[in-house]
């Protein structure tokens, strides 16, 4: 039970810190915001790569 305590208490915190990016996002604008996202989906994309392994 403790286990599921932390876990939840990191989850909450990433949550709340992924608001204050996204409002940090629109103050600096679209191109910042679309930049981002096409960062995320790199990263997203290089790990899932690193997982299914090339032979």
């Amino acid at each position: 039970m403790k286990k599921l305590n932390i876990t939840l208490f990191v989850l909450a915190m990433i949550a709340l810190s992924g608001c204050t990016v996204i409002g940090d996002i629109f103050k600096a604008g679209a191109f910042v915001g679309i930049l981002a996202v096409v960062i995320v989906i790199g990263i997203i994309i290089w790990i899932f790569s690193m997982f299914t392994g090339r032979s």
